[in-house]
């Protein structure tokens, strides 16, 4: 794998996103019917002001059922909050143009899954754990390593 290469090339460009004032139980919905872990929200459609987990939508699950312990409440309080309660603000943002190697720097050093991309202040993609991986495997071995590799063995 190139470390150097840019995040352009494997970023997620079709994103499903939500608005800070977008119900917690649609994005309960959202994440109910769709294999992905991370829902950027935007402003106006674009400007990137926060990104919500599975992990923070179950951490707040997990709150409200403590705290309502037997009763039905934790999904009717769960309809009183919004994405801007469940969200993480203003997250780190990589540029298009970064490198692969910086979001995996990232991503060990603060145990991130996602990285939104933004450009000109509007999200343009997201690049994840998954996306590094799965660019990781399918990227082919660089000659020099099979070399020595097989010089040693």
């Amino acid at each position: 794998m190139n470390p150097d290469k840019v995040i352009r090339e494997i970023m997620t460009t079709k994103l499903v996103t939500v608005s800070p004032d977008r119900p917690a139980k649609a994005i309960q919905d959202i994440f109910s019917k769709n294999d992905f872990h991370h829902i950027p929200v935007v402003e106006k459609g674009e400007r990137l002001v926060g990104i919500i987990s599975k992990e923070d939508l179950y951490k707040v699950l997990n709150v409200l059922s403590a705290r309502n312990l037997g009763t039905a409440q934790p999904e009717e309080e769960l309809g009183s909050l919004s994405a801007a309660d469940l969200m993480t603000k203003y997250p780190i943002a990589l540029d298009p143009d970064d490198t692969i190697g910086l979001a995996a720097d990232i991503f060990l050093a603060n145990k991130f899954h996602a990285l939104p991309i933004v450009e000109d202040d509007k999200l343009i993609g997201l690049v994840t754990t998954h996306d590094l991986l799965k660019f990781g495997f399918n990227s082919p071995v660089i000659e020099k390593e099979e070399e020595a590799y097989e010089e040693e063995a």
